[in-house]
């Protein structure tokens, strides 16, 4: 699988494929060309044998040009030395009047094939090689330099040194994308450690700390060493993200509401692979929380309604954290016109100071970035927060019709 995904990538492999009919058709033209002009040549039967071996060597080697695994330097030497030495048995098979008129050589355009495989293979260098190998041997076929010639060999060059310079940036680019690809796996993958541990351990500790200190004595040293890990903890997650980096918090509430709604038949007007919206956020509602919901069902793909109700979850966590365990905290959710899923969670708190989000994260405070707004924007949504001082907290989390479900 690898290396047919690679091949699928490769940005030179349809050079190579162009290739392989480019010599069946340039040797289909370098015979029409010998024999349209057999009877005026000195040896014909020479120019025949060569053109034969030209053949079988051409068809013998058609899956050999195709790809750049099975079309070796071995390969490439040997077929230049096929177009050198037939461009060198012109001067034996045509006559030197029609050598001096400009006579075709025996392999014709042919040799531009051999050419152009050591410039897909090789690079510009090797490409400018080859194509000086060719232009001298014409050279020496002709006896002397004239103006078609070296206009035929300067376009040889040309070509196939730009040929290879293309192939070179294609395959550095290839390298490039690959590399990405690969730093964004890994990406993915610290997000996903970093909200498993922001939605377990962290919080954990944070719990450990606060009651430690409440109670006292023995239990508030514990409450102290609970803090300084996690403090640690938080400083080892941000070190590892990357820019962009996304956590999450309590989703496992989340997902066990998830399987208590979603686990069976959906039966809140859900299709195959969804999940009911409403279900989920009404397993979220409690003595402090409301959560209302219209009448229509409502459900989405069931990895972004968790998603959603995970998010959710971290804004009512924030709440009881920030404001107070009995504070009151209302869930609304709708579906407007267009499809856009439009969640909205708002508390009784006093609101939040103004640049304390952004403080907060650059704390490692990774709830607000992380849980809530890294969730939104993985599915291609958006989440908001408008605060007025002494008349609390509203989250607006938009999640749009056209779901993006991020890779893994």
């Amino acid at each position: 699988m690898a290396g047919q995904s690679k091949r699928r990538m490769s940005v030179e492999q349809p050079l190579w494929q162009a290739l392989t009919y480019f010599r069946v058709l340039t040797l289909a033209y370098a015979v029409a060309q010998f024999a349209h002009r057999h009877d005026a040549v000195a040896r014909p039967a020479l120019g025949w044998a060569y053109l034969a071996v030209l053949t079988l060597w051409t068809l013998a080697t058609f899956r050999r040009v195709s790809s750049a695994e099975r079309c070796t330097y071995r390969f490439l030497a040997a077929d230049i030395t096929l177009t050198l030495t037939g461009i060198l048995l012109t001067i034996p098979v045509e006559t030197p009047e029609r050598i001096d008129d400009g006579a075709t050589t025996l392999p014709s355009i042919w040799a531009a094939g051999s050419v152009l495989g050591f410039a897909i293979k090789g690079g510009w260098r090797w490409g400018a090689a080859s194509s000086a190998a060719v232009g001298l041997s014409n050279i020496v076929q002709r006896g002397e330099v004239v103006q078609d010639n070296f206009h035929n060999i300067v376009l040889l060059m040309v070509a196939s040194t730009a040929i290879g310079y293309i192939v070179e940036v294609a395959r550095t680019s290839e390298r490039t994308l690959a590399r990405a690809l690969q730093i964004e796996a890994a990406t993915r993958e610290r997000e996903r450690l970093a909200r498993d541990i922001h939605d377990s351990v962290l919080q954990v500790l944070a719990l450990v700390q606060r009651r430690g200190a409440a109670i006292g004595g023995e239990a508030k040293e514990l409450g102290r060493l609970a803090g300084e890990q996690e403090a640690a903890l938080r400083t080892l997650v941000m070190g590892a993200r990357l820019p962009a980096q996304r956590t999450a918090p309590a989703a496992e509430r989340s997902d066990a509401a998830g399987g208590r709604a979603g686990g069976g038949e959906p039966d809140d007007g859900s299709a195959a692979g969804e999940t009911s919206l409403r279900l989920l956020l009404l397993a979220l509602s409690g003595p402090y929380v409301s959560v209302a919901e219209p009448g229509s069902p409502v459900a989405r793909e069931t990895h972004a309604a968790r998603e959603l109700t995970a998010a959710v979850a971290a804004a009512l966590d924030n709440v009881r954290t920030h404001v107070g365990p009995e504070a009151r905290a209302w869930v609304l959710l709708e579906e407007e016109p267009d499809g856009t899923v439009v969640v909205t969670v708002r508390d009784d708190g006093p609101g939040i100071p103004r640049g304390r989000l952004a403080a907060a994260e650059a704390e490692g405070r990774l709830g607000v970035a992380q849980s809530i707004r890294g969730r939104l924007r993985d599915l291609g949504g958006t989440a908001e927060w408008v605060s007025t001082p002494t008349q609390g907290t509203e989250v607006e989390l938009r999640l749009p019709p056209n779901v993006r479900t991020p890779r893994k």
